[in-house]
């Protein structure tokens, strides 16, 4: 069994900050990726930055330069800045395993920004 459990989610003002935590327990093997995806109501749910092995990070268009994700060992952070309105929505954490493949998720926290 694989748990990621998710915090930091809330009401924010536009143009305020958040910072969302993820920590994986469980099973233990490599994990390839992880990162964060995001779900507004009504749409689908779409990536929003992920962090590899190695480092290396990938953002969405909408969020580069505002949402910076980082890592240690088993847990996963996304730092939210200038948030906007238009980052309300439901966020996922997710951790993908190295082999054989597979993409475990949290259960989701809710981001609230107002204007």
């Amino acid at each position: 069994q694989v748990y990621l459990a998710e915090s930091g989610g809330g009401l924010v003002q536009a143009g305020g900050s958040l910072r969302l935590s993820c920590a994986k327990s469980g099973s233990s093997f490599v994990i390839e990726n992880m990162g964060w995806y995001r779900r507004e109501e009504g749409k689908e749910r779409e990536l929003v930055a992920t962090i590899s092995r190695g480092g290396s990070t990938h953002y969405a268009d909408s969020v580069n330069g505002r949402f910076t994700v980082s890592r240690d060992n088993n847990k996963v952070y996304l730092q939210m800045n200038a948030l906007k309105p238009e980052d309300t929505a439901v966020y996922y954490c997710y951790v993908r395993r190295w082999r054989p493949p597979l993409d475990y998720w949290g259960q989701g926290t809710q981001v609230t920004v107002y204007s």
